[in-house]
């Protein structure tokens, strides 16, 4: 019998959304300043060039300038970087990529910064950029870091590769290249600050980890944390970009100097060049597989190009090499991947986290093999999907949650459907029709290794409860889910609980709003904290009501006993009886999920507590005359766990399934060729085709009410499917991202 819940598995508004319809909420570049400073950064014009000479001299002279800060004028370290700390917030001798900060300007206004801008000076040494990865691989490429431009290396071994396609009845060998690509979020990075009467740095940002930006430029500074201060704003779209130092750092500098307020906004020029990139991926794989279509083994090369510096590449090269065979159960695997240092921008954390890049692939060769083996695209799926016992390419057991045949069962009806309603093409018509699939399966939380999320709820003297998280909200509704997880721990509507988000000064580390983690991990610590504060109100109303806990329970703002619905005691109640008793009623929750690290040679362990499943099937109009595809409808089957706001997980597919058309067809950050939106296509609403979303509930025995996570999971798919729906048309496959009109057009030449 299903669990019948009050306030979770319920469709409610997201938090704030009434203010952000009418332009009521604050971004980081509206939040009142007193008369603050203008800052401004100057860049590198150079991909790769040593600084000789650095004059600012005469940008300091320009009325209106405050100031011009260097390398020279930053007090602690002048490195960061989330796993690797190799990026200097200004570049001192050495700069790596086109658009590198060499120097802040501060200034009065915007005229007088940007003549400063102008006005400095720098000599170069020109150096050798390094801008194919595969060439920064040869021994004889221009080393752009110390220690060469091998970033890091993982490999994944588990049985033997070379005995198992020797078994194999077919061997499916092709490559794959994806591009960079830019965020594009509506809001550029912003950020502004000011300093507090006990002299703390107070910075507003633009962000998707205020912890980790309050550790960053506290050590940038050389402050003591409590002398920092990071509050997220409402942040107009991340997608992981916003997990990077953005504006923080300059914002913190130059209040640490010039102790007034500041405000940084970049250009969307400044954005496109500067800020990280998506992975651009080349994918050397062999799949082999049996006559009844079992895979037997998977060979994988890859590379990837992290860019100047090592943003998020070791983790996009990781998680990559996990996921690469797909959500399917192979017995023998081989994956190399190399994550290698370029002068290209510096590429770093983007919605998948270089699933989306390895699944084209590993979805690609499956509808290969489908084909070389006269299989349905379907049942081949179906036949290697990951269920309880199956072993994945990490060798990891799976026991619960296994939904991804689940999944491929919601989708059969419309596969039906379409394979009789919308195949069949004339040979005489230029417009093909194509059905395509593409199935993943994404581990929620980091990479082998611990990522903890902590909380704390709270009721004051009147009986109203608080929730402080420091779960980053970028749009994605986490705000709304941990309320409804608080709600319905203790018996009260949404409504009714404060929130203090994402503050470093009055909430615990939650993490980053990345890996499609904070409804699993966060939402687990909201969960103990709230039962924590459960516990101590159910206990007082024991005494107050001579009743045992065992029969009281927490409902509509009452601690009620099951056999008498008189006897109830209001929280307001209880909240004046602990404090008559010196009871405190703040109460701190934590989890971590349960994980191993991956060995180091050979890539085995358990990477992830829980994973999300889903498969989409595409329905695609190609035109052979211009290559134009038009997507006509897009069935997205999605496993949970369970969906703490069914009406928010239908939102995150939506949001999924557009990015994952312009993934497909139409986006590509060419360095030096992409400068703002008038040179970056993305999907608009014309776009967009109709969406079915199938909310598939395999409950998760971990998760907060069996919740998993759908942010990340919810684009995977679609571009796969798009592709293998063009490839269902044509005949002919596209291999290298994006499929716009020239490379599908010229399939047929």
């Amino acid at each position: 019998m299903a669990t019948a819940f009050e306030q979770v598995n319920r469709g409610i508004s997201r938090i704030g959304a009434a203010d952000l319809a009418r332009g009521r909420t604050l971004f980081s570049d509206d939040i009142p300043m007193n008369n603050p400073l203008i800052l401004r950064v100057f860049r590198s014009k150079r991909p790769h060039a040593r600084i000789v000479t650095l004059d600012v001299e005469k940008a300091g002279q320009i009325p209106g300038v405050v100031g011009v800060l260097t390398a020279a004028d930053i007090p602690g370290k002048n490195l960061f970087g989330l796993i690797q700390k190799d990026q200097p917030l200004l570049a001192q001798d050495r700069v790596r990529f086109e658009g590198e900060a060499i120097a802040l300007v501060a200034a009065e206004n915007e005229q007088a910064a940007q003549e400063a801008i102008n006005a400095i000076q720098v000599g170069y040494q020109e150096l050798t950029p390094v801008l194919d990865p595969e060439r920064a691989l040869d021994k004889d490429a221009p080393p752009i870091h110390d220690k060469g431009n091998l970033l890091f290396r993982r490999t994944l071994k588990k049985g033997s590769v070379a005995e198992g396609l020797l078994r194999s009845y077919v061997v499916v060998k092709r490559s794959y290249h994806t591009p960079h690509l830019e965020h594009t979020y509506l809001e550029p990075d912003a950020g502004a600050g000011y300093v507090d009467d006990d002299g703390t740095l107070v910075i507003y940002a633009s962000t998707q980890n205020p912890h980790y930006d309050h550790e960053e430029v506290s050590q940038i500074l050389g402050l003591d944390p409590e002398k920092v201060r990071i509050i997220q704003a409402a942040t107009g779209g991340g997608f992981g970009s916003k997990l990077d130092l953005t504006v923080q750092g300059f914002i913190g500098l130059a209040l640490y100097h010039f102790q007034r307020p500041v405000r940084l906004t970049f250009t969307r020029e400044e954005s496109y060049l500067t800020t990280s990139k998506r992975h651009p991926f080349i994918i050397r794989m062999e799949s082999g597989a049996g006559k009844d279509g079992k895979l037997i083994a998977v060979r994988v090369r890859m590379i990837c190009d992290t860019g100047a510096y090592a943003s998020y590449g070791m983790a996009v090269a990781t998680r990559a090499a996990v996921h690469v065979t797909g959500p399917y159960e192979v017995e023998n695997v081989e994956v190399e991947c190399l994550c290698v240092c370029t002068n290209n921008p510096v590429a770093g954390a983007m919605r998948g986290f270089g699933v989306p890049q390895v699944a084209v692939a590993h979805e690609s060769q499956m509808d290969i093999l489908a084909d070389e083996l006269d299989l349905d695209p379907l049942e081949i799926r179906k036949i290697n999907a990951l269920r309880p016992g199956s072993l994945t390419a990490t060798g990891q057991k799976l026991t619960e949650s296994v939904g991804i045949l689940k999944t491929l069962d919601a989708i059969a009806p419309y596969y039906r459907q379409g394979k009789e309603q919308w195949l069949g093409n004339s040979p005489l018509s230029h417009m093909k029709r194509g059905m395509g699939l593409g199935a993943m399966y994404f581990g929620i939380g980091n990479t082998g290794v611990k990522n903890p999320s902590s909380a704390r709820v709270q009721m004051d003297t009147e009986g109203r409860v608080t929730l402080c998280t420091g779960a980053a909200d970028i749009g994605q509704g986490s705000t709304t889910a941990l309320t409804q997880i608080v709600s319905e721990v203790l018996g009260i509507e949404p409504v009714d609980i404060r929130l203090v988000v994402a503050d470093t000064k009055f909430t615990a580390n939650a993490g980053a709003t990345s890996a499609s983690r904070q409804t699993y991990i966060s939402g687990n610590a909201v969960k103990a904290a709230a039962e924590n504060l459960a516990d101590i109100l159910l206990t007082l109303a024991s005494e107050l009501l001579e009743t045992p806990k065992t029969f009281l329970s927490l409902k509509e703002g009452f601690v009620k006993d099951s056999r008498d619905v008189d006897r109830k005691a209001s929280l307001s109640e209880l909240a004046r009886e602990a404090d008559l008793s010196g009871t405190a009623l703040s109460c701190q929750g934590h989890f971590d999920p349960v994980t191993t690290p991956l060995d180091p040679d050979t890539g085995l362990g358990n990477p992830y507590a829980t994973y999300a499943f889903a498969c989409h099937l595409a329905f695609v109009t190609v035109d052979s005359q211009t290559g134009g595809v038009r997507v006509s409808k897009i069935v997205a089957a999605h496993d949970v766990g369970r969906a703490i706001n069914p009406l928010n997980v239908e939102g995150q597919i939506h949001g999924g399934v557009a990015m994952g058309l312009g993934f497909a067809l139409m986006e590509e950050f060419v360095p030096g060729a992409t400068f703002s939106m008038a040179d970056y296509r993305i999907p608009t609403a014309r776009d967009m085709p109709e969406i079915i979303s199938v909310i598939v509930e395999d409950p998760e025995p971990t998760g907060p009410f069996g919740a998993k996570g759908v942010g990340e999971p919810a684009l995977i798919p679609t571009a796969p499917a798009v592709i293998n729906a063009i490839a269902d048309a044509l005949g002919k496959r596209v291999f290298k991202l994006p499929a716009n009109p020239e490379r599908v057009w010229g399939l047929g030449r």
